[in-house]
């Protein structure tokens, strides 16, 4: 067939091709394959007109020819685009270039692709690029890349700004390695885009080396490997460039003192913060002067805080909310939290960070009810507590035994709305552990779709602290089943189950445990929790051995350990070695003291008694007073040893000696002893019958409905007669008697306690 002929024959099946509106079949094409062979497919067509129609068989000649025609185009254009783009490019790489054959880039058939195939055919790579890239179609991106032999500026910039952005450091190295294969000489805005990307994806070390390549640099080329290098801790070569840059800005110096302050070198952060106030063109912003005063929070200078106060004052940065929180937070932080309410009083627009922020000073500061209070302004003022802000009203009401402002807040939680999986959830499980409501607890726990492990160890040791050790172990088992890894701190509490249970042998399973089965290193709470199981249970060789075997130095907790097993076993050489210990580290605790002359006491060495007494005296060691609390509508009720000071003391006393007669008919008889073994509890000179712990469990029963469970609160160990006594109190009176001491809770039911008499 002549040319002439065969033009005829393709104008003639383009034209009717046209006139279909809506073609019955569409030949499958490779999108990869090679260029179709026009007359092959057409004779092909030819041979199959037996089986289609006249007008079907057209549509097929004349798809073939469209595909012909897109490839053809799409070449055209890619080689149009190395004739026509304008770049800085060397000449050698240039002849490199058109010695390479140009690769052909096609795309699945598909609505999304026919735009970016229309405006590669167009020369439009820039914007078929951007359409990749928000489609995060990176790869499909650098295919293009590659079939551009003189990229432009922007091609470059647009694919190292996307790399950044997703932190795709080895699609990041590839458009730095085709920008150096193509000969393209970027300017100092490309490199400091890679510099930006190796930064942002923590490669320094190729971001140093394209530092020292680079020939041009501004302040935005140090300024971006100093950022990078204050962000990982590399103070020294931040600083290093800093003291070389030739000119600096604001950026410049909050980077570097910034970067002090986040790794705990706040002089430092100071001693540049004062440099700067020294040069001429350097103005603090509100970033530079937060860093600052996070610099003074750290090493509690009230008066360079002042000093900078000052200066906000003058420069007119007080109207700034970044700065006045910052200021705030450096008042609290310094011991000054009157100020840093005048501070926080004084912002007008408060988020729920700053409202936070002065609610945990408060409760840091131990005053609860002034933090309490402000969070109840906060729930008025309309702005919505965050996951941060109930966990902390939370802690403070398990840290203060404030069950009942735990339960309101739980119940406004309920009402807006919180997220299950945040560690508020948590805090709620840890809150009602902490305040003795187990049950509360597991409801609050078992509500959680997937428990943190926070919440698992508050679980574990709320049932280990409330004497419920079966139920501690059995979660733990739980959590091991659930592919949770534990940590070193629900060891604590698996420990603590066992010493609370008297469970020695399963207590050293699980000790060995923590190394050998769960790779974790045992910590002073773990030897201090192992030696309690071994002394209270009269082990002391074992326990001793333990002690000697310790990768670290015993701590005062675990030699209280010791003693306190000594006290109830009567070791008295132990106990001497442990005194001494506790006296080096500790010298100012009275317990020491009292607990040792208590063991002086029972083995009736009353000279090494008086010995104790006077050394103490010498050294001005005064016994701690114990005082016991009960909340009765949210009203604290505190007692002191034979309190006459409440309202109502007269009708406790009363009550108490009544008490005293069924108690005896049912056979309690009071233990004198405990004035020797437990005269850190009370006074030694009060009458047994007063003791704090009983005055607070007598008024809770008459000042609640018959039924109602007493919860009971006290700063120091409960006394042996205390603790017989409330289990005769808790049968006669049937009530549920919670008492909450500094060791353990101990739950009264029926004459019996939780703690089965192994505390």
């Amino acid at each position: 067939m002549t040319p002439r002929r065969q033009m005829w024959e393709n104008l003639k099946m383009g034209f009717l091709a046209q006139a279909l509106t809506r073609p019955f079949w569409k030949p499958k094409v490779d999108a990869c394959g090679p260029l179709p062979n026009v007359h092959a497919r057409v004779a092909a067509c030819e041979n199959q007109k037996s089986k289609y129609s006249v007008s079907r068989w057209l549509v097929v000649c004349n798809e073939t020819m469209r595909r012909a025609n897109f490839r053809t185009s799409n070449i055209s254009c890619v080689y149009q685009l190395n004739r026509t783009t304008p770049c800085s490019y060397s000449s050698q790489s240039q002849d490199s270039v058109r010695k390479r054959p140009v690769r052909k880039t096609f795309f699945k058939s598909n609505n999304n692709d026919d735009l970016i195939t229309d405006l590669c055919k167009h020369n439009k790579f820039k914007e078929a690029i951007d359409i990749l890239c928000n489609q995060k179609r990176l790869k499909e991106a650098l295919q293009i890349l590659h079939q551009i032999s003189h990229p432009s500026p922007s091609i470059y910039s647009s694919l190292i700004q996307f790399c950044r952005q997703n932190r795709a450091l080895e699609e990041g190295k590839k458009v730095h390695s085709h920008l150096k294969s193509s000969g393209f000489k970027p300017g100092v805005f490309i490199s400091n885009c890679l510099l930006d990307m190796y930064a942002k994806c923590g490669n320094l070390s190729d971001a140093r080396t394209l530092f020292d390549e680079m020939h041009e640099r501004d302040v935005c080329s140090y300024n971006t490997m100093i950022s990078g290098y204050t962000k990982v801790g590399f103070l020294e070569q931040a600083r290093n460039l800093f003291d070389e840059m030739p000119q600096r800005d604001n950026f410049s110096w909050t980077a570097i003192i910034s970067g002090y302050v986040r790794y705990n070198q706040p002089i430092e952060a100071l001693d540049l913060y004062r440099m700067m106030q020294n040069f001429e063109n350097s103005v603090s912003n509100k970033f530079t002067l937060s860093s600052a005063l996070s610099a003074v929070s750290a090493i509690q200078c009230l008066r360079l805080g002042k000093e900078i106060h000052g200066y906000i004052m003058r420069t007119g940065f007080d109207s700034d909310e970044v700065v006045w929180s910052a200021l705030s937070d450096m008042y609290g932080k310094c011991g000054s939290i009157n100020e840093a309410r005048q501070i926080f009083d004084k912002m007008v627009d408060r988020d729920v960070v700053s409202w936070t922020a002065m609610i945990g000073r408060y409760f840091q500061e131990g005053r609860r009810e002034e933090g309490f209070a402000l969070f109840s302004e906060l729930i008025k003022s309309g702005i919505r507590p965050n996951a941060f802000t109930f966990a902390g009203v939370l802690n403070a009401c398990a840290d203060h035994a404030a069950e009942e402002l735990g339960k309101q807040v739980h119940g406004y939680m309920t009402r807006i709305g919180y997220d299950p999986y945040s560690f508020a959830a948590s805090a709620l499980v840890h809150m009602y552990s902490k305040c003795g409501n187990v049950e509360n607890s597991k409801k609050v726990f078992n509500g959680m779709p997937r428990p943190d492990l926070v919440s698992w160890t508050s679980l574990i040791a709320g049932y280990a602290q409330n004497g419920m050790p079966d139920k501690a172990l059995e979660y733990f088992e739980l959590l091991l089943k659930s592919g949770t890894q534990p940590d070193n701190i629900v060891f604590v509490g698996v420990l603590t189950a066992c010493t609370h249970a008297g469970l020695v042998d399963k207590g050293l399973q699980y000790f060995h445990s923590i190394k050998e089965k769960h790779g974790l290193t045992y910590t002073a709470d773990h030897y201090a929790c192992i030696v309690d199981l071994l002394a209270r249970s009269g082990r002391f060789h074992e326990a001793e051995d333990v002690i000697s075997k310790m990768p670290m130095k015993p701590d005062k907790f675990l030699w209280a350990s010791l003693l306190g097993g000594c006290r109830i076993h009567g070791n008295l050489d132990l106990a001497k070695r442990a005194a001494e210990a506790l006296f080096e580290i500790e010298p100012e605790n009275p317990a020491t003291y009292v607990t040792m002359a208590n063991i002086y006491a029972s083995a009736g060495k009353w000279s090494e008694v008086a010995s104790i007494r006077k050394l103490m005296d010498d050294r001005g060691v005064v016994k701690k007073p114990g005082l016991s609390w009960i909340e009765i509508q949210r009203d604290a009720h505190v007692f002191l040893v034979g309190d006459t000071s409440h309202p109502r003391s007269k009708e406790i006393h009363e009550f108490l000696g009544k008490l005293s007669k069924r108690m005896k008919e049912e056979g309690y008889v009071p233990d004198t002893n405990f004035v020797l073994h437990d005269v850190e509890e009370e006074q030694k000179e009060q009458n047994l019958s007063y003791h704090s712990e009983k005055l607070a469990v007598a008024f809770g029963i008459i000042a609640t409905r018959p039924g109602t469970t007493i919860k009971v609160y006290k700063n120091l160990r409960t006394c042996v007669d205390c603790h017989t006594a409330i289990k005769f109190i808790s049968k006669i009176a049937k009530r549920k008697i919670v008492v909450r001491d500094s060791s353990r809770f101990h739950s009264f039911e029926d004459g019996n306690c939780s703690c089965r008499d192994y505390w």
